[in-house]
């Protein structure tokens, strides 16, 4: 475990990543109000995309992150990657929560309706809820190696079901549609569109650096704490 100076530092580094992302923020949101144009079908609800398109990305990467950590725990049995999982997973709930509101604002003029129980949307709620569930866990078991193993095991899921959920759209009949990011044959986007939504990815993948970062350390800060206590009685 890294000492408590280290620690304060991890959390310093964090603290300026995420400024740095949260300006890129300000300007994702200039760049998509005043320099994108209105796509003509959807209107101006469409500019919703460029923050959940970005937080599903976000969310997406730092679940998958969580599970590709906690696999490597039950491999590994390394404190570390457990604290780096447990981050990774908090991020991506975070983000997750950001995707799922942001994305009835989009659809409820463009579906009509706020929510539709259809293939991508009710997988990615089940992901978010699991990986609450996995929070839950953590919180609610206090010994720490029976708190990793028992996480670890739920954290391997986001390695199958990360790649599902992108998959709906093609396994299912879906109103949500395709990507038009993320295609074989390359993004489908006008340039503008396209390089507005790069700059949300960006920021939402720096943000996801300085916030796992930030809770790393201060869970390292957790343990120093419960050791000192523990000692002292």
């Amino acid at each position: 475990m890294i000492d408590r100076s280290r620690a304060l530092q991890l959390v310093r580094r964090g603290q300026i990543i995420t400024v740095i992302g949260l300006v890129g923020f300000v300007g994702l949101i200039v760049r998509a109000m005043a320099f994108t144009p209105v796509e003509i079908r959807q209107g101006p609800a469409q500019k919703i995309m460029y923050i959940h398109v970005p937080a599903a990305w976000g969310a997406l990467m730092a679940i998958f992150m969580a599970g590709v950590l906690s696999a490597a725990y039950l491999w590994l049995k390394d404190d570390r990657v457990d604290r780096a999982a447990a981050a990774s997973a908090e991020v991506g709930v975070a983000f997750g929560a950001v995707m799922l509101t942001t994305g009835p604002f989009w659809g409820k003029p463009v579906w009509g309706a706020w929510w539709v129980w259809e293939a991508r949307l009710t997988s990615t709620l089940f992901l978010i809820l699991l990986f609450v569930g996995y929070l839950v866990l953590r919180d609610a078991v206090s010994d720490r190696a029976n708190r990793a193993r028992f996480s670890a095991v739920i954290g391997t899921m986001g390695l199958v079901l990360v790649p599902f959920v992108h998959l709906t759209v093609y396994m299912f009949r879906t109103q949500h549609p395709e990507p038009v990011i993320l295609k074989p044959e390359g993004p489908t986007l006008p340039p503008a569109m396209f390089w507005t939504a790069m700059l949300g990815v960006l920021v939402f993948t720096v943000l996801y650096f300085g916030f796992v970062s930030q809770r790393y350390a201060l869970a390292v800060l957790e343990e120093l704490k419960e050791d000192e206590m523990q000692n002292a009685a």
